[in-house]
Parts: structure tokens; sequence; C-alpha cells
């Protein structure tokens, strides 16, 4: 067969235009392939120059704690260029700096950054850091704690010594001891038979002593227990008293509404209200006891009813300062229900050293938030006790964080005697706290003759971790990261 002399050209031709075809895509495949290498390593690189901004900015709060303008004082955004090991200029950031709002420690940093080698790309990370309060504890205590069966805690508790625990737990359980003595033991001969580990139940089968090991409970325990931990220094607390003094009499005028002076009576109470006001009133008479309730035997510091007999006509009714901060030199009554406030409230006698003459906080009614969003936060801070006195709601809710500096949180001892006719004042049906506690001295609202509230329920609330009320104590000057995430 014969073929056209230009059949092979033809032929020779198609497969030259095939493969200058392939050939270029390879080569546009290969520099695509190039820049978005060189896009992804110069959009890692813009990243790690955004992070070292966030690291550069936990270092500055580390050494200046309370500066969120990056050692100015002008707004932000701020500068700052990025450089190699050898000195040679890679990128550069910028900082934005959202300081924390009233009552936080919270700390949100923004940083935008962009090379030298594409400033086209930019990478943006943020980040929260934050001082956590005292509130990061359901109950933290300076003293032996025994909970009672009926008792329910969700959230962490920690104690200085040792703590008894028969109710349940759904949170970590700790003791700054590895073992304690428990004071509630009838074993003789006393000490040395009652010697338990740091945390320890009754409840059901009983934990061996030391040095046997305990087992597993977490019928009890459901989160476990942990001891030895570090111990907290409460005595740091008197600091925090001063300094809320100095917040709510700047000038060292103490003058209504941030800071009331003596009131000459029993003490004042005050009703919160719900348009971010309170009305105040003091206190002309208590309720006395009733006959045959008495001081206990064993003896209770500033044992009383404190329930309020007479009222005086109202004083007045106030705005919540812009401070957040309420102080009394003197015996304090709340209750009420707030609304989208935030509120750290303090009795105290600055300079007293008497304990008999200490200035406490009494809630006998419900003290309550609207929303449980964080939004309502009160902080109740005594000198000596947060109580709960003789004549109270027999169904008591107690939304705050409750903080005794020198005494306790609790309900003094009204004996089965403590009755008026048909008023059965010494025991009561249930308290619900949704909130913390933090107490000196040993806490409890009811005892084992079936006293107090039969029925205790602690709930945790969550949101007083980084967003305490205002200026209430820390757990750690130390910043926390609480979230770490990519904006672009």
């Amino acid at each position: 067969m014969k073929h056209d002399r230009g059949d092979i050209l033809i032929s020779v031709l198609v497969f030259a235009t095939v493969a200058v075809t392939v050939t270029v895509g390879l080569m546009n495949w290969g520099a695509a392939m190039l820049r978005g290498i060189r896009t992804v390593q110069v959009r890692e690189q813009a990243f790690q120059v955004a992070e070292a901004g966030l690291d550069y900015y936990r270092w500055h709060l580390a050494q200046f704690p309370t500066d969120y303008t990056d050692g100015t004082t002008t707004p932000g955004p701020y500068y700052h260029d990025f450089l190699d090991k050898d000195g040679d200029l890679i990128g550069s950031y910028a900082l934005t700096i959202a300081p924390p709002p009233l009552g936080s420690t919270k700390v949100v940093i923004t940083s935008t950054a962009t090379t030298t080698a594409d400033p086209s790309i930019v990478r943006t990370l943020q980040m929260a850091l934050a001082q956590p309060s005292l509130a990061q504890y359901a109950v933290i205590a300076n003293d032996n704690l025994r909970f009672g069966a009926g008792t329910t805690i969700y959230g962490p508790v920690s104690s200085n010594r040792g703590i008894h625990f028969d109710g349940v737990a759904y949170n970590v359980m700790s003791s700054a001891m590895a073992t304690d003595t428990d004071p509630d033991s009838t074993c003789s001969p006393k000490p040395a038979c009652a010697v338990e580990w740091g945390v320890f139940t009754q409840s059901g089968t009983d934990d061996p002593s030391p040095p046997t090991p305990v087992a597993n409970r977490p019928d009890v325990f459901v989160a476990g227990r942990s001891y030895p931990v570090p111990a907290f220094p409460f005595a740091t607390l008197a600091v925090n008293l001063s300094s809320l003094l100095a917040i709510a009499a700047p000038t060292g005028v103490c003058s209504a509404p941030a800071c009331w002076v003596a009131s000459t009576k029993q003490g004042y109470y005050m009703h919160m209200n719900t348009d971010n006001t309170y009305d105040m009133y003091k206190v002309n008479t208590l309720f006395a006891a009733p006959s045959g309730c008495s001081v206990p035997s064993g003896g209770q510091v500033q044992w009383g009813t404190w329930s309020v007999g007479t009222l005086s006509s109202k004083i007045g009714t106030y705005p919540v300062p812009v401070s957040g901060v309420i102080f009394v030199k003197d015996n304090l009554w709340i209750d009420g229900q707030v609304n989208g406030t935030r509120v750290t409230i303090a009795a105290a006698d600055i300079g007293q050293t008497d304990p008999t003459r200490y200035f406490n906080i009494t809630i006998n009614s419900d003290l309550k938030y609207t929303r449980y969003d964080g939004s309502d936060v009160i902080g109740l801070i005594s000198q000596y006790n947060v109580n709960v006195g003789l004549v109270s709601d027999t169904d008591l809710q107690i939304d705050a964080a409750l903080l005794a500096e020198n005494g306790r949180a609790g309900r003094y001892y009204y004996s089965t005697s403590c009755k008026s006719g048909s008023n059965n004042y010494y025991t009561r049906n249930s308290l619900t706290l949704n909130g913390m506690i933090g107490t000196a001295v040993r806490y409890g609202f009811a005892y084992t003759d079936n006293t107090g509230y039969l029925t205790r329920t602690l709930n945790y609330d969550a949101n007083l971790l980084y967003s305490p009320p205002p200026s209430f104590p820390l757990a750690s000057t130390q910043y926390e990261t609480v979230f770490w995430k990519q904006l672009k």
C-alpha cells in the first residue's frame, strides 16, 4: 500500500502538539504546585508570627499584670516587628488588647500577622487569658469540713484540713493534708485512733484508716479525691477587705451608696431590687430567742438568733455603684433579687482584732438571680460569719459567692428547744446555694441531731471562675488560658 509523503509529517505535528501541550500543562501544574507550597509556607510563617504575638503578650502580662496598653497610654493596635535568629526581618504582628470588663480578670488578645515574603497573606489568632478567682471552688476552707448524708455538691471542694464527706460530690474533693485527726471521732484514746486520710467517707462502708489505702468510691466521690494539695493562704483575704474599703471610699470618706458607716443600732438591712438598686434600712432590734433556746454548752462565738425584730423606716433607695463594690461598717442582713447586677458587698470593721466584735452578713430569706448566664453576680464578704439565722425560710435559696474571712459560712446550732408554740425554728427543710462558699472556720448549715437544714444542695456557678464578683479575691495572680482560636 502506498502512502502520501505528507502523512508522516502530519503525524509528527500531531504528536508534537500533544507533547508540547502535556509539557506545558506539566510545567504549569508544577509552577502551581510550587506557588501552592510557597503559599502554604508563607501562611505557616505568618501563623507562627501571629502566635509569637500572643506569646509576647502572655509574657508581658506576667511582668505587668494590669497593663492592657502594651506599655503605652494609648489605645491599640500595637505593632511589633518579628526578626529571625540572625536579626533579619521576617514579618510583623499587630496586637489588639481587650481589657477585663468590670468584675472579670479575662483579657482578650488578638494578634494579626503578615510576612515580608508575601504581605498579602494575613493570619489572625485570638487568645483569652484570666487570673482564676477564689470562686474556682464550690467550697474552699481553712478548717476541718464535715458534709453529712443529704449533701450534694456540684463543683470542686478544697480544704487546708481534713474533709469528712458522706454525701455525693460530682467534682474533685481535695485536702492539703495527707492525713488528719477527725475532730468528730468518738474513738478512744484520741487522737491516735482518730487519724484519717485527708479526704475520707463513712458513707456505706467506712474508708480504712491510714496506712491502709482507701478504695475507689465513685458512689460518693464521683470525680475522685486528691490529697495532699497546696494550701490556700487565707491570711491574704484581710488585704482584700482593706482594698474593698478603698474602692468604696476612695477619698477616705464613707458615704452612701458605696460605703455605710456604723448604724448605732444592730446593723443594716439591705433589700436588692431588679432595677440595679437596693433599699436600705437600719435594724433596730433582733428577734428574741424563745424560752429554752440558749447558747450551746460547747459555746459558739457571737451565738444569737441573727434574725430581724424591727426595722427603721426606709433610709432610701440607692443605685449599685459603678465600681460594683458596697462596703458596710456594721452587721448586714440581705435578701431580694437582682437582674443584670454585678456587685460585691462587704461587712467589716477594719482594724478590729476582737473576734466578738467582728461584723457578719446574714441571709434569712431568698437572695436570687434573674439570669444564670453570668450577667447576675453577687459576692458577699464578711469579716466574720456569713449566717443563716434562727428565723429563716424553711426552703432557702442563696445565689451568691459567700466568703467568711475569719468565721464560717453556716447556721448556729439551735437545739430542739428553739421553738415557739407551733413554730419549729430548729429544723428547716432545704437550702440551695448557687455559687460558692469560702470559710475560714468549719462550715455547716446542719447538725448530726437533725437540726438545721435537712437537705443541702451546693451548685457551683462556673461563671465565677473567670468572671467573679467585682474585686473578689483571686486564687492566683498567674494568668491561665481560657481559650485559643484561629480567626483567619
